[in-house]
């Protein structure tokens, strides 16, 4: 189904290592291990959430460099118990139940820090697991950005996309009665979770459906047929469903301002410009929040990881975080700077796709790339070229820690001058004091008859304010009890980051080689059809 990635990606390659970690609430986590097993560590985070993991997902990191470490969140893929199981409990499968799972995978593995790769619902664990623990991180590379905000999934689910793809969306409603399809997740929810086959598939293939019919730009039969195999549809559906309804167990926008704890990671963000699963307001939000990050837009690109300009981006971020000589998204960044046509092929390859500039390639060169210490300025071009490779040659090509130590520095010079360029208006701020007092006495008058009016009204707004606070339920009641019973509150959950339930933590494991907790034998489990590519 990827098979035009490999000019892209690196090539198709099997796992040394695969095994099962037992996470807790009787819940047994599948995972593998593939590339160098003395590389750099990396983890990948697929989305959904649901979706599991696909061999080609191994195929975005060097494997002579890297150490690649991919796992099945709970519920789906090869771990079990299946959501798609009749009476399948979703009670202990929430974000930090998951984000504990990966933290105690790192340990069992020996892992001291990794690398974290997420795109869709991976980028929201991805940001929700650094945050909790950033030491334990060294880069991050993020794609399609999505953090479970209520306007993103009334977006997706409840009618806004329909504006777009209005044919689409009317096969999404279809099995819902008109009078039940003003909360469309809860009436979507009431089918799913009904352990009658006839009930649950259905609804789990259509809600499935709609889902693969927009990741890409283009349409793509093969992915709509393999995300809507019964199995896997039922608990990818169930799964995304539960977490939606739940808000991910998130604070409002607490993936955008947690940004302070992991602002000094390295770190990516590649987002497609047409992208109506997770729309680029998101990726925006969160770059506006961490200009130290790099942010690539990528012009001809929707939403999955599979489309040719997400794709080379993503590579380009792992060869660079690997510390391979000319790999960077700063060519992506360059290109995209000078107007130049350039090879979207991986660095290290002569010429790995000589069409790549023609028009619907995804060519990386076309992206709007901001990132920090970055010269945008066209005349200047030609001094950060030089310096860039410069760099280059001098870096460790194991590390790349020369390359992130550049990074910082240009990002320390930048605020110096930030700093600077405050201070040299300081001068004219005091010509203008005068002024500003003659402001303040108007303020003043304004400010009294802004409370006289506030004190007029103020019944009715504290009226709206009830009924504003009401609205926030997305629930029903025994949903509601259901959140309480799974979490113990989402405020418990998400306090300093603490991660998953105080049961959970208390899960302890030796190490993985003789580790109890971790058994071959997964490999006996058959391995699902490509699920998602979110």
């Amino acid at each position: 189904m990827n098979e035009h990635l490999d000019d892209i990606l690196y090539p198709p390659l099997e796992p040394y290592d695969t095994g099962t970690l037992i996470a807790g609430e009787g819940h047994r986590i599948a995972y593998e291990q593939s590339g160098n097993p003395e590389g750099k560590p990396v983890v990948f985070l697929h989305g959904g959430p649901g979706a599991g993991t696909s061999p080609w997902h191994r195929r975005f990191f060097d494997p002579e460099r890297y150490r690649i470490v991919l796992l099945d969140q709970r519920g789906c893929g090869r771990s079990t118990p299946h959501a798609s199981e009749p009476h399948a409990d979703l009670r202990h499968n929430t974000t930090w139940h998951l984000v504990a799972d990966i933290e105690l995978l790192r340990k069992n593995l020996g892992i001291e820090r990794w690398q974290v790769f997420g795109g869709s619902w991976g980028s929201a664990l991805a940001l929700a697991y650094a945050q909790a623990h950033p030491d334990a991180v060294t880069e991050i590379v993020l794609r399609g950005i999505f953090t479970l905000r209520r306007h993103e999934l009334e977006w997706f689910y409840e009618g806004g996309a329909a504006s777009v793809v209005p044919d689409l969306w009317e096969e999404f409603i279809a099995p819902i009665p008109i009078l039940e399809r003003s909360q469309l997740m809860q009436a979507y929810h009431r089918r799913l979770v009904d352990p009658d086959p006839a009930v649950h598939v259905p609804a789990a293939v259509a809600w499935s459906r709609w889902e693969a019919a927009n990741l890409t730009l283009l349409p793509d039969p093969e992915l709509v047929e393999a995300m809507t195999e019964p199995r896997a549809a039922v608990a990818f559906a169930r799964i995304e469903n539960h977490y939606f309804l739940h808000g991910g167990w998130f604070a409002p926008d607490q993936l955008i301002v947690g940004v302070d704890r992991i602002r000094d990671i390295p770190a990516v963000i590649v987002q497609g410009r047409y992208d109506v699963c997770t729309p680029a307001m998101t990726a925006w939000d969160l770059h506006r929040a961490w200009p130290e990050a790099d942010f690539v837009m990528i012009p001809d690109a929707a939403h999955a990881a599979s489309e040719p300009g997400i794709a080379s981006a993503l590579r380009a971020a792992t060869d660079r975080f690997a510390g391979l000589e000319g790999a960077a998204v700063a060519d992506v960044i360059a290109g995209a700077d000078a107007g130049e046509a350039r090879d979207s092929g991986g660095p290290g390859d002569a010429d790995p796709n000589p069409d790549a500039g023609e028009a619907g390639t995804g060519d990386p060169a076309d992206a709007v790339v901001e990132g920090p210490g970055l010269d945008t300025d066209p005349d200047a071009d030609a001094g950060a070229d030089g310096e860039g490779a410069d760099a280059g040659e001098d870096a460790a090509p194991d590390t790349g820690h020369e390359d992130h130590s550049l990074r910082r520095s240009r990002r320390s010079d930048a605020r110096k001058h930030g700093r600077a360029d405050r201070n040299g208006t300081e001068h004219d701020d005091a010509e203008h004091e005068g002024a500003a007092h003659e402001d303040a006495a108007h303020e003043d008058a304004v400010q009294e008859d802004a409370e006289q009016e506030h004190a007029e009204h103020g019944d009715a707004e504290h009226e709206d304010a009830a009924h504003a606070e009401a609205d926030l339920s997305w629930g029903d009641e025994d949903e509601s009890a259901d959140r309480s019973q799974s979490t113990g509150g989402a405020d418990a959950a998400t306090a300093e980051f603490a991660g998953a339930p105080d049961e959970h933590d208390s899960v302890e494991t030796p190490e993985a080689d003789t580790d109890d907790s971790t058994a071959d034998d997964s490999a006996d489990q058959e391995p699902l059809e490509d699920a998602s590519t979110r």
